[in-house]
């Protein structure tokens, strides 16, 4: 998605942007992996730090807001800058509700470290690895503007699910040979279900990244992923008669 703005400043704008919803991203990242940590080590005191500076982010969240409107109010962007600034915007508030979710195992890990330690889940540390995985490659899709990446992390989520499915079943066998106690596996079900819902998000910013660069809607497909190989990755690197033109806005 390449632009040829007179206006240098507003690329520096948008470049700006970017980098503000890097760093809203990273800060996400660093809470999921915080409160993990938080859980797996009993650490209450991190698991109180996640919560506390879930603000900041909610405060990154409205400050690139804002400037999302200011640029769409002064530079009245059209066709892909438009789509780019509407995109920023719903990643923005993306990224604000995986923040939400970080705190929710933050409080699910200080109920956690009340209880006795009793029973290891094995692919709690699996699924969390993953589902950061996720988010980063979504952000450098969105940053980079690459379509092929965001695809790959929409597939990639079926690993996240089917890792989900054995850790449910992994904590329901613990139950049944008593090995754990029934709140505390509960409660690390609730972890794991936040985790799945954080890489869902990852896979709604990569939608929105196909949607950004070629303009193209892909979340409501039946069957998402046949659409994409049947039709979608043709269109791109076939014929591309299905490619919509650079309507960019070149505002100066």
């Amino acid at each position: 998605m390449e632009r040829a703005h007179i206006n240098t400043k507003y690329d520096e704008e948008l470049g700006v942007l970017k980098q503000k919803i890097l760093r809203m991203g990273e800060m996400v990242i660093n809470n999921i992996e915080s409160a993990i940590s938080s859980v797996t080590n009993r650490d209450v005191e991190l698991a109180e730090v996640i919560i506390e500076s879930d603000h900041q982010i909610n405060e990154l969240e409205v400050d690139a807001e804002e400037m999302c409107l200011r640029i769409i109010a002064l530079r009245q962007p059209a066709g892909r800058d438009l789509r780019f600034i509407s995109t920023a915007m719903k990643i923005i508030t993306t990224l604000e509700r995986m923040g939400d979710l970080a705190v929710n195992i933050g409080n699910r890990s200080i109920e956690l470290a009340k209880e006795p330690r009793m029973g290891i889940c094995f692919h709690l540390p699996i699924m969390t690895e993953s589902t950061e995985d996720l988010v980063r490659r979504a952000l450098d899709a969105f940053v980079n503007e690459d379509v092929d990446k965001a695809l790959i992390v929409c597939r990639d989520d079926e690993y996240v699910d089917q890792t989900y499915k054995q850790l449910i079943e992994e904590l329901m066998q613990m139950m049944a040979e008593k090995t754990i106690p029934i709140p505390r596996a509960m409660k690390i079900m609730l972890v794991a279900k936040y985790l799945e819902r954080i890489a869902d998000h990852a896979v709604h910013i990569s939608e929105m990244v196909v949607f950004m660069v070629v303009g193209k809607v892909i979340r409501h497909q039946e069957s998402t992923m046949d659409y994409l190989d049947d039709q979608f990755h043709k269109s791109r690197h076939g014929a591309g008669e299905d490619t919509p033109p650079d309507t960019s806005s070149g505002t100066s």
